[in-house]
């Protein structure tokens, strides 16, 4: 019988996301941020999946869990606006594309 810890199941979800599974890996990530809440990069890869998965409600939720922990996350930043413009909330999202593009030193 095989003994999963938190650490397998993260790397079972980062193969799932990878494959393009992005359902499975959401589901097997929900798993190991319930056991490791305070973990960012956790919780980036299944906002990531919950974006590929068409998950977008709960993709900004998570994304703004990430900018209150680490507000200078620029990837989260780009991630919470390309979310949010995927819901055509373009006017929302234009300040954190922007505050991403320079924090990344991008021409704005």
């Amino acid at each position: 019988m095989a003994v999963h810890n938190a650490a397998d199941e993260y790397r079972m979800a980062k193969f799932y996301f990878e494959s393009k599974a992005y359902t499975d890996a959401a589901r097997m990530l929900e798993g190991v941020l319930a056991e490791e809440p305070a973990n960012l990069s956790v919780r980036l890869l299944l906002a990531r999946s919950y974006f590929h998965s068409a998950q977008l409600r709960r993709a900004e939720a998570e994304l703004l869990r990430i900018l209150e922990a680490d507000p200078a996350e620029d990837y989260a930043r780009l991630m919470l606006g390309r979310t949010l413009e995927r819901q055509g909330r373009a006017e929302e999202a234009r300040p954190h594309l922007r505050l991403a593009a320079a924090m990344a030193g991008e021409e704005i």
